[in-house]
């Protein structure tokens, strides 16, 4: 492998790179900056997050610009405003002894008048999201007319955020004979389709396979039932005494709830996500970068922005909807050359995703039982004996001994030991020492979708698309009313008129009793159970005539008698504000 000097890159940058600490480039590193050197070209480089993408871009961009110009030559576009902000100050400390350099970060949330006045100054490198890109654009605050180098970094996430448009619109802005780069760490179709419309002839790099994770991290998944998923997370976190990770929820809302109820049961935690102003997220950043939060509870949006290199583990509280998702998550950790844990709580009605995960990253999981309270308990005092053992003596206490002696006369040295490590370990042992197993059993072809599953039971529901629902709001429809952790419902399938959806078979009972004769604002929603096990919408039992109707004629496809129950009152059926995370405890000490 070449080292920086090997690569071409002017003085100033290797002088930069040697206060960095820099040794050697890192493989997409190694790959790009020559041929981003020494041609004018467009490239797609595929790689994943934590491998020195904006260090294989920046300094080829740094190296070709003219520093005297005050024109704006390059534009770096980035899905969020954490990573906007990180991307722009790499690129101040690469160029720092690149005179007369201005970069400035364009981001919602803050002033726009003063990022105007910054890039009036004389920018010749913008980053920016693409919303408040295409802002400024349009009020004429930035010129891109003449740039010559445009970089789509994370551009799989842009996508996936739903920047399409907004990337095509301020690509419209730019000459045609620029250079474009495009850097993802997976290439789904979209970003094909990016690369093709927008580039001419791109050269392609990938390190490692496409979308393959990272080869420092391990995979490790958790089977328990859908309701012990917070006291999983716990058990984790207490199994791992020095950890310092990221926990991924879903939605905005499981993040605030997971976060608060972490910080009421002890733990250094904190919350990140899209609701959170600029100033909060920043102060929440600061506290994780300081160690002083060890879980960081996020959305996959905001923590796109996390760039960590000490995270110990990833932990999937909920499987991302998206299974290329997972990619990104679990580079979060095993960055810089360190290794890492992606940890996955997954219930039953989730195992079939590990297959599917496994294939996209090309690495294989372990199934692993959450740890009992006895194994948590020796852990956690082993781990204060090691602090206690390596701890620098602090000579002020010498004052004190005297007295402390004379509180001691009496104790044998065991029984001193005994006692200190009691003030710890008894918390520990009182509250695990009666705590339940909550490992379940199951494996990939008992949880697979589709007919062969016998330990669920498929529902049809008279209630669809053209009453506002998706398969998310039903869902959460179907969770709330029934009191139903989020994992108990399960493929979830929207039709125009009625809809289908899984439980277990254990709860076949309640929901079958629940809907009997049940309305929502004067209109019957009807639920049954489906004869046809699978997602397609084939027959079902019709309890009205005793006959399984013709698919073609009135069957589910159609909706049958229950089109016929449809009123014209299409409004959702209001959340109740039942609380999913009731908290619990006893409290773990602030570390």
């Amino acid at each position: 492998m070449n080292t920086f000097h090997d690569l071409g890159l002017n003085e100033d940058l290797l002088q930069a790179i040697t206060d960095l600490g820099f040794e050697k480039p890192s493989e997409v590193q190694d790959k790009a900056i020559p041929i981003l050197l020494n041609s004018e070209t467009d490239l797609v480089a595929l790689a994943q997050t934590g491998t020195g993408k904006t260090a294989a871009f920046g300094f080829p961009m740094l190296h070709k610009i003219d520093i005297n110009s005050r024109t704006t030559q390059g534009l770096i576009l980035s899905p969020t405003r954490e990573l906007c902000l990180q991307i722009a100050n790499e690129m101040k400390l690469y160029g720092k002894y690149c005179k007369g350099l201005n970069v400035a970060a364009i981001y919602g949330g803050a002033s726009i008048t003063d990022q105007a006045r910054e890039v009036k100054r004389g920018a010749q490198i913008i980053v920016a999201t693409p919303g408040r890109m295409k802002d400024m654009i349009s009020r004429r605050l930035v010129d891109i007319s003449k740039i010559e180098y445009s970089v789509l970094d994370e551009a799989d996430e842009m996508l996936n955020m739903g920047f399409k448009e907004d990337i095509t619109e301020i690509l419209s802005h730019t000459p045609e004979d620029k250079n474009t780069w495009l850097f993802s760490a997976t290439m789904p179709k979209e970003v094909a389709a990016i690369a093709k419309n927008f580039m001419h002839q791109p050269q392609e790099i990938t390190v490692g396979h496409k979308n393959e994770g990272s080869k420092n991290v391990t995979h490790e998944y958790y089977l328990v039932n859908a309701r012990d998923r917070y006291q999983a997370l716990k058990r984790l976190a207490d199994a791992n005494p020095d950890i310092f990770s990221v926990v991924f929820c879903r939605t905005k809302r499981d993040t605030q709830k997971v976060a608060e109820r972490l910080i009421e049961d002890g733990y250094n935690a904190g919350a990140l996500h899209g609701d959170l102003s600029q100033n909060q997220r920043d102060l929440v950043m600061k506290s994780f970068r300081n160690n002083q939060i060890q879980m960081l509870v996020a959305t996959d949006v905001a923590a796109r922005g996390i760039d960590v290199d000490d995270i110990t583990h990833v932990i999937n509280y909920q499987l991302p909807d998206e299974i290329e998702t997972y990619t990104h998550r679990s580079g979060r950790t095993g960055r810089a050359g360190k290794t890492g844990v992606s940890m996955v709580i997954v219930s039953k009605s989730e195992v079939r995703k590990i297959k599917s995960i496994e294939r996209i990253i090309k690495k294989a999981f372990e199934k692993k039982d959450v740890p009992n309270g006895m194994e948590i308990c020796e852990v956690q005092l082993m781990s204060l004996a090691k602090k206690v053992h390596s701890t620098e003596v602090n000579t002020d206490i010498d004052a004190y001994l005297g007295d402390i002696n004379s509180l001691f006369e009496d104790t044998s040295k065991d029984e001193l030991i005994k006692k200190f490590f009691s003030v710890e370990f008894s918390r520990f042992y009182n509250y695990y020492q009666k705590a339940s197993d909550l490992n379940i059993s199951g494996s990939f072809d008992e949880s697979r979708s589709g007919e062969s599953n016998s330990k669920s039971t498929r529902y049809f529901i008279n209630v669809g698309k053209k009453d506002g629902y998706d398969w998310m709001s039903l869902k959460d429809f179907l969770k709330e009313i029934l009191e139903l952790g989020r994992d108990d419902v399960f493929k979830v399938e929207v039709k125009d008129s009625f809809s289908f959806f899984n439980t277990e078979n254990e709860l076949k009972e309640k929901v079958l009793a629940f809907f009997t004769d049940f309305k929502h604002d004067g209109r019957f929603v009807n639920v049954e159970v489906s004869e046809n096990r699978g997602r397609s919408g084939g027959g079902r039992r019709d309890r009205g005539r005793g006959k399984r109707r013709d698919d073609r004629k009135g069957g589910a496809s159609s909706g049958g008698e229950h089109k016929k129950r449809r009123s014209d009152n299409k409004s959702k059926p209001r959340r109740s504000n039942s609380n999913e995370f009731a908290s619990s405890r006893p409290r773990r000490s602030r570390r």
